[in-house]
């Protein structure tokens, strides 16, 4: 079925939007909000704000990229959650009145779910390799921490997750307490590149089967910092590169632990990352090294579709279009999912 999908992401600070025409990708425009960066951290209502702003050009430039017009699309898909509410609001009010005007079907996409189906994004004409079901997928966010089963692209299940912080939320609330700038998961791992990974041991949790737990890492990372601090008050400048590159070995040593004993629980070697986190060149290599001593085939989504983008949005919406899974007008955004 010939299908022309409009994505529109807006669960947190960046507004985009994307074309797939027929699974095949055409355009993706985002627009971005540097404003957060001098509070350390995401405002909700400045983010709603400039949302609203931003979302009708946005829109406008990836239409034209893509050379489509309003008339052109088959459905608009649009993140129903989990994200910050008031910014939900904005993309979802928005696909409604398009779904109003065109007299077009609107498609709510799990944000979670298109972090992993991003793996499929592509262009038409492009030969790579892509992860034949069911795979395991190890999806790490700022957000969310887990293990899912993909059995088709629209049939999952979760085996492990986060019992309470996210490995994306360890590496930005640690690069805050060492005075990096929001936000600090992309610099922890720049810096990781120059420092030693054994310089120091962090407390690890002990958590049963699959799940995940980060809060205590941050706890021992946090105390070390303080400690070490008291005795050299140039510490924390003199160490930068080396607690860096420890943090980042001891988060990517607990993700790949886990993963490691999912594949063996469930004797599955087609193995792909997805989610924010997965652009993090340290979980890349290290996840890359421990295929090759298993015999996995690795995939990851290209850094571009890694972070929040429409592109993901669209290509799921393309996906449920092909099944006719439509949302009512009455639909509402989310700021959680109990799942997938």
């Amino acid at each position: 079925m010939s299908a022309t999908i409009l994505g529109i992401e807006s669960s947190c600070d960046d507004t985009a939007a994307a074309v797939i025409e027929d699974g095949y990708v055409l355009s993706g425009s985002v627009a971005n909000q540097h404003v957060h960066m001098k509070y350390g951290g995401v405002v909700p209502e400045l983010a709603s704000r400039a949302h609203q702003q931003n979302i009708i050009p946005v829109v406008e430039t990836a239409l034209a990229d893509a050379g489509k017009e309003l008339k052109d699309i088959s459905a608009v898909a649009f993140t129903r959650g989990p994200g910050l509410i008031g910014a939900l609001l904005v993309g979802s009010s928005f696909a409604k009145g398009l779904s109003l005007a065109l007299n077009i079907p609107i498609i709510d996409v799990n944000h979670l779910h298109a972090h992993i189906l991003a793996l499929f994004i592509c262009r038409r004409g492009e030969k790579r390799p892509l992860p034949k079901f069911p795979f395991l997928c190890l999806l790490v966010s700022g957000g969310h921490t887990q293990l899912v089963i993909m059995k088709s692209h629209l049939e999952l299940e979760i085996i492990g997750q986060t019992i309470d912080d996210a490995a994306g939320e360890a590496f930005d609330k640690c690069a805050k307490v060492m005075n990096l700038p929001y936000p600090g998961g992309p610099l922890i791992d720049k810096m990781a590149g120059e420092g030693n990974p054994y310089a120091f041991s962090f407390g690890k949790p002990v958590v049963k089967g699959l799940d995940f737990s980060f809060s205590g890492l941050k706890t021992s990372f946090l105390y070390l910092l303080r400690d070490r601090q008291l005795l050299d008050a140039a510490f924390l400048e003199n160490n930068l590169n080396d607690l860096c590159a420890s943090l980042q070995h001891s988060i990517v040593d607990i993700l790949l632990s886990k993963l490691t004993h999912a594949s063996a629980n469930t004797g599955i070697k087609e193995i792909a990352l997805a989610g924010g986190v997965s652009a993090n060149s340290g979980l890349r290599d290290a996840l890359l090294k421990l295929g090759r001593k298993h015999n996995w085939n690795v995939y990851f989504p290209e850094i571009q579709y890694s972070t929040d983008n429409a592109a993901m949005i669209a290509i799921t919406g393309y996906y449920k279009f092909l099944k006719k899974q439509f949302a009512p007008l009455t639909i509402t955004p989310v700021a959680r999912f109990d799942q997938l």
